[in-house]
């Protein structure tokens, strides 16, 4: 292991390999990593996660999150689940996710981790069709886009968590839309779609 990630393990107790690669400790160890720019963010899932899942849509049992790693692990979140929203309790949680494949060890669970790419996840769940979150696809009238979305069954949308570039793999889409000109953190697309199902759902 590279140095910087020895340390933050030794610091925390635990194996390097039992810790998340953060770019703001891991810099160093992640720049000989193929596709490092893609890795190392788990303050965007943190911040993304923390806003769906408090959202009236997910409240009202109209979101199912799931979140796909670039290592294919495919993470089920329960939408009743408590999340911290401290970043560093977060971390925690996810190591130990990682380390005993769902939370909490026994009972019911509120999260599970399993392998898997993102076409496990559309083939494993009932739906009516895949969107594509990308700053390459068609610009969309957000009220009226989402006014006729919600009329599908399961629409599965898909947002990109990674720090900088675009999905590799656009061939599960069935349509690909754009909601801005310009790229947008995950966190702020995922509150901008939450918003306009809950308006076309008459949540709010």
């Amino acid at each position: 292991s590279h140095p910087s990630v020895t340390r933050l393990a030794e610091r925390k107790g635990k194996r390097p390999e039992e810790t998340l690669l953060d770019i703001s400790f891991h810099y160093a160890a992640m720049k000989g990593l193929r596709d490092w720019e893609r890795r190392g963010r788990p303050d965007i899932t943190f911040l993304t996660l923390l806003d769906l899942l408090e959202r009236p849509l997910n409240k009202e049992g109209q979101l199912q999150v799931y979140v796909h790693t670039i290592n294919n692990f495919v993470i089920w979140v329960a939408p009743e689940i408590n999340m911290p929203k401290n970043y560093t309790r977060f971390v925690g949680l996810m190591e130990q996710l990682f380390s005993l494949g769902r939370i909490p060890p026994r009972g019911k669970p509120l999260m599970l981790l399993k392998r898997g790419n993102i076409r496990d996840v559309v083939n494993g769940v009932e739906h009516s069709k895949v969107v594509f979150l990308t700053e390459r696809g068609r610009k969309v009238k957000l009220d009226t886009y989402f006014s006729e979305l919600v009329k599908q069954e399961k629409p599965i949308l898909v947002i990109g968590g990674f720090q900088r570039g675009e999905f590799t793999d656009l061939s599960l889409a069935d349509e690909q839309i754009s909601v801005y000109k310009k790229p947008l953190d995950a966190w702020i697309v995922g509150s901008m779609v939450s918003h306009e199902l809950e308006r076309a759902l008459g949540i709010i």
